[in-house]
């Protein structure tokens, strides 16, 4: 078994970060809707807290919206655990922003990020924290194979990360989500950066530090559907792109200058025929290539607009969520 937490409060050893008020380990995760899974969750993962940092951790449960009775186990486990901390965000402000809110809510030297759902083993935290002993700052879980998940699932996680490899200016590690063990330095770096629109995958990677990757199988959902439907899937690929990049936009640009050189060929060799009094036939391909760079010049305004849209929200200044209630097992509300 790995050496306890324990001997990490030592001043000058592995971990030099240590403050009053802190305790080993912290363990980050946001809850939608994951009424059916919190006990198994925290079956599981407290005998592996227990084990890595015996009386030194806590588990925060961050309760983003739910509409069933997620937060009123979270609230009884805070109760009955003096290692349960419960989290109740006012309304749901999606999975990125509720993993944000768990990072700077926890007090832990490290911090395992892991969603409800169990498709993650916590069961690897004493190989993550092996690592980070040997001097690496995170340990991402990186998916060899993905259980439970459709081909349709599979093949557009796959592409996601693919694509995006091409798309930001940042190296993100392909077939990684959140799950990932994070010395404090790091978290304290993410916590740093005030962006409302959030891709801490690429955030993490953005802050540098030393990183390896720890291959795992993720199982398939212990009970439930998955939150991150489609529609959600895409909107994250959005917010990354847009995070990292500005290759959208220069995209769009250069489609600007290769239809507008287009455009100016066509009406030279209409001049030209013109100017053979002759008839310039086509005119339905003609009003075809208009309509195409109509098309064009929309979709380049769209991404204009999507960019300037998150400039305006961000200058708002807004808090990036609003906390209704937290809870600590052990010392009251």
């Amino acid at each position: 078994m790995l050496q306890d937490l324990q001997d990490w409060q030592i001043e000058g050893a592995v971990a030099p970060w240590r403050k009053p008020g802190r305790v080993g380990l912290s363990v980050v995760i946001p809850c939608y809707n994951e009424a059916p899974v919190i006990d198994a969750l925290l079956a599981r993962l407290e005998p592996v807290c227990e084990a890595a940092s015996p009386g030194d951790y806590e588990i925060v449960l961050v309760n983003d919206g739910s509409t069933d009775g997620t937060w009123s186990l979270i609230d009884a486990h805070a109760a009955r655990s003096a290692h349960v901390v419960g989290v109740d965000l006012a309304r749901n402000h999606g999975h990125q922003l509720a993993l944000t809110c768990g990072l700077q809510v926890c007090r832990g030297d490290l911090v395992l990020v892991i969603d409800a759902d169990l498709q993650d083993p916590p069961e690897l935290l004493p190989q993550m924290m092996r690592l980070v002993r040997e001097g690496y700052d995170v340990v991402y879980g990186q998916r060899v194979a993905r259980e439970g998940e459709t081909l349709f699932k599979k093949a557009s996680a796959a592409l996601f990360y693919r694509v995006l490899e091409k798309m930001i200016d940042i190296a993100i590690p392909r077939d990684a989500g959140d799950f990932r063990l994070m010395t404090r330095p790091v978290v304290d770096a993410l916590n740093a950066m005030p962006e409302r629109f959030r891709f801490v995958r690429g955030m993490v990677s953005w802050v540098g530090f030393r990183q390896v990757a720890i291959p795992y199988h993720r199982e398939a959902r212990f009970a439930g559907e998955t939150h991150y439907p489609l529609s959600k899937m895409l909107a994250l690929a959005f917010d990354a792109v847009t995070s990292f990049s500005v290759k959208p936009l220069r995209m769009a640009s250069l489609c600007g200058v290769l239809f507008g050189m287009a455009g100016l060929a066509l009406l030279g060799w209409v001049l030209a025929v013109w100017l053979q009094h002759g008839t310039v036939s086509g005119w339905t391909s003609m009003i075809g290539v208009s309509l195409i760079m109509g098309s064009v010049q929309l979709i380049v305004l769209g991404v204009f607009g999507e960019y300037l849209g998150r400039m305006y929200i961000e200058t708002k200044g807004r808090p990036m969520y609003i906390v209704r209630e937290v809870r600590r097992g052990g010392d009251g509300r």
